[in-house]
């Protein structure tokens, strides 16, 4: 049979004090215990194995110290990268986290707030959210990363920046025609750093190819790009970039002697491609550290902080 769990009775009974003295030792407080008594109703713990119900002890202080995440895309090494160091934020001031997916999908985004928000959780962190959502009744913080939102805080990536420069490293290596793989709406500024960089440098802007931020999508990108034989491409995501990689080799190009290669994320998946990805990459651990510092001190402003990006050289952009 299974064995029955150790209740507070239990560890009162062991430690020869009352239900109550054990409640206060296990949720610090209200009041306080002499150390001796204390010392008993810990050991007890120890040797019965007592496992507080720590939801219904977060309830009964009102917080469940529980963040909710939303990520567009729960397969991608960007957001995996990023829910993990997340997860290491929060666990460092004493949160944990549950992880949901919302596929890009509105509805279903809508959906999983709705259920977090059921569950209690003490705060939403949602990543590259589809739409601003309505938080108006849900009494919690709320924070977006990778996008700005007009009603919640936000944090991101130096997007059009960290494209600039890598477009810039592009031209510095003698390229003079840079064409564009580039992701749907809401990206538009990996775009406008592009063409930033060219219009500096007195270039015209290379060929666009609009797709998916996947690999399937960087692959159809570049063989649509290449019966022009473009000399150096911008690819907005690491995903994309592997499927250009892709498509370079089974048409015969080299890295980076035919055709140079640098894209926006900078995931670890790049550092082992081959050749390996030049990269602007995400400063995702300091996104991370910053979003679950502003649930946690109530950082009530709206205002989109921007964190710099840093320009990673690899062998496909010729370095």
């Amino acid at each position: 049979m299974p064995k029955e769990p150790v209740t507070r009775n239990d560890v009162a009974e062991y430690a020869g004090v009352s239900t109550a003295v054990v409640s206060y030792v296990v949720n610090e407080g209200p009041r306080k215990v002499a150390p001796e008594t204390r010392n008993r109703v810990l050991e007890a713990i120890r040797v019965l194995g007592y496992r507080p119900n720590a939801t219904a002890r977060a309830l009964r202080m009102g917080t469940t110290r529980t963040f909710g995440l939303i990520t567009p895309d729960g397969g991608n090494p960007l957001f995996a990268e990023l829910a993990k160091a997340i997860d290491k934020a929060a666990a460092s001031r004493g949160y944990v986290v549950l992880q949901t997916s919302a596929d890009g999908d509105p509805a279903t985004e809508r959906a999983k707030i709705a259920e977090l928000l059921a569950r209690q959780v003490s705060g939403l962190l949602l990543v590259a959210p589809t739409e601003d959502p309505d938080l108006t009744d849900a009494e919690v913080p709320a924070i977006a990363l990778n996008r700005v939102l007009p009603t919640i805080s936000s944090v991101r990536p130096a997007y059009r920046e960290g494209a600039r420069q890598g477009v810039e490293h592009l031209i510095g290596h003698g390229h003079r025609t840079i064409d564009l793989v580039v992701g749907g709406d809401g990206h538009s500024e990996r775009e406008l750093g592009w063409r930033d960089a060219l219009e500096a440098a007195g270039l015209p802007e290379g060929p666009i190819a609009r797709t998916t931020f996947s690999r399937e999508g960087g692959y159809l990108a570049a063989q649509s790009l290449l019966p022009a034989r473009p000399t150096a491409i911008f690819a907005s995501s690491d995903l994309q970039a592997i499927g250009v990689l892709r498509a370079l080799h089974e048409s015969g190009l080299r890295v980076p002697e035919d055709v140079a290669i640098a894209a926006f994320d900078g995931t670890p998946e790049t550092e082992y491609a081959w050749p390996p990805l030049t990269v602007i990459r995400q400063p995702l651990e300091a996104l991370a550290r910053e979003a679950v510092r502003r649930l946690i001190e109530g950082e009530e402003s709206v205002e989109a902080l921007t964190f710099p990006t840093d320009l990673i050289l690899r062998r496909s952009c010729g370095c």
